[in-house]
């Protein structure tokens, strides 16, 4: 027996005590009025004995393989006990259930010691996940210099398999990566921020409902195609248009380059920046655009002055999205800008971002031993580091300069 077999089983029987519950409740109701409606009565009647049930088999699966591997009938154990504990919290909540019950609000605490405990799970699984980068991270820099890896301008991550091995040492300089992921992003907020803003002010301020209702769904389209999409458009369509330009100019363009991938970048982050933006823009109260009409402001006046520092915050919310999406696009870049990691902030050179190195080092078997393959974790660590102070700047700015409206 299997343990969604068994879940299956506690929910069928949980349905059965919500009905008892009720019904229980309801023949209460014609002695006497309740503290709480018939509906609350059956909700805490299944909701206690389920979640006994539930809890008694995680700590019974997070056990098992030390404690009972050896009995071969676990399972029918697990589940006999779960069903006699669902049982028994069945019997002792039904003899609760009285005129003054207060069975809203048991129900209530439940409910929110759940969320609470949500919270909770997400914010360990957050720090777990902090930890598990920074504790990588500090074995990897006990074999390479910290200095060599943020300042050295060489990437280069070969480690030896024999000591006469030519070019064996290894270079583990990173400011080609980074220096690649923002040129790369850099090109597309260029393009994304202001499309997808002008976009969204012209939706929410000047489109009729007509054109709104046929033009927002289709630059939403957009935000569904799949990224690998997005990278075949640039090797078909973008980069070889790209050369063909530069060649024709006297440029020397490669077939691979950061400019091809922004562009691309660009254009697939612009409905995160619209959407957001022209939820924000439609959010601010309709009295304050109307007191700037009646005082004489024109419409872009009243947008320039009143409703951008208004919806300011959620702007900015929906550019640090989009950024977050260009730092951490893989495909793209892979496909139109290549892997290699060259330090420059030409956009017509082949380049390489952070994300793409760290799925490049972690790709196949590798020995968490090596430099090579910490080199993963060291360079997500910098990254969140870069992320979060460009998130701090960025609320810093909104407390700033926002407008306080009343």
């Amino acid at each position: 027996m299997n343990i969604t077999t068994i879940l299956v089983i506690i929910g069928l029987l949980g349905v059965s005590a919500y009905y008892t519950g009720i019904k229980k409740s309801l023949v209460l109701r014609e002695e006497k009025l309740l503290h709480s409606t018939p509906i609350y009565h059956g909700a805490i009647l299944a909701v206690n004995s389920s979640l006994a049930s539930i809890l008694f088999i995680i700590i019974w699966l997070f056990f098992e393989k030390n404690i009972f591997l050896e009995l071969s009938s676990s399972r029918y154990i697990l589940f006999t006990i779960s069903i006699l504990i669902f049982i028994l919290t069945a019997v002792v909540t039904f003899k609760k259930i009285k005129h003054e019950f207060k069975a809203r609000d048991k129900l209530e605490k439940i409910i929110e010691l759940f969320l609470l405990a949500c919270s909770t799970l997400a914010i360990l699984v957050t720090i777990g996940i902090v930890l598990s980068v920074i504790f990588e991270s500090n074995r990897f820099f006990s074999a390479i210099p910290i200095s060599d890896f943020l300042f050295g301008t060489h990437w280069s991550p070969q480690m030896p398999i024999r000591e006469d091995q030519a070019g064996s040492a290894g270079a583990f300089g990173a400011v080609p990566l980074f220096t690649g992921t923002f040129l790369i992003a850099f090109i597309a907020m260029c393009i994304a921020g202001p499309i997808g803003l002008m976009s969204a002010i012209y939706l929410s301020e000047y489109a009729s409902k007509k054109v709104r209702d046929i033009v927002k769904p289709l630059t939403e389209i957009l935000a569904g195609i799949p990224t690998v999409v997005y990278g075949f458009f640039a090797v078909v369509v973008v980069a070889p248009f790209i050369r063909d330009t530069g060649n024709y100019f006297g440029l020397e363009i490669a077939s691979e380059s950061a400019l091809a991938a922004g562009l691309v970048m660009g254009v697939m982050i612009i409905p995160f920046v619209s959407s957001i933006s022209d939820d924000v823009i439609n959010a601010v109260p309709q009295n304050l655009k109307n007191g700037s009409l009646g005082l004489g402001a024109t419409k872009s006046e009243t947008i320039k002055r009143v409703i951008i520092p208004a919806a300011l915050p959620g702007i900015i919310g929906g550019l640090l999205l989009a950024v977050s999406r260009a730092i951490g696009e893989t495909m793209i870049v892979v496909m139109a800008a290549g892997m290699s990691a060259n330090l420059t902030a030409n956009p017509f050179e082949a380049v390489t971002t952070v994300t793409v190195q760290i799925v490049v080092l972690l790709v196949g078997d590798q020995e968490f031993d090596s430099p090579k393959t910490l080199a993963a974790f060291a360079l997500g660590l910098v990254l969140f580091i870069m992320t979060l102070i460009l998130n701090y700047i960025a609320l810093h700015i909104v407390r700033k300069y926002r407008e306080q409206y009343d």
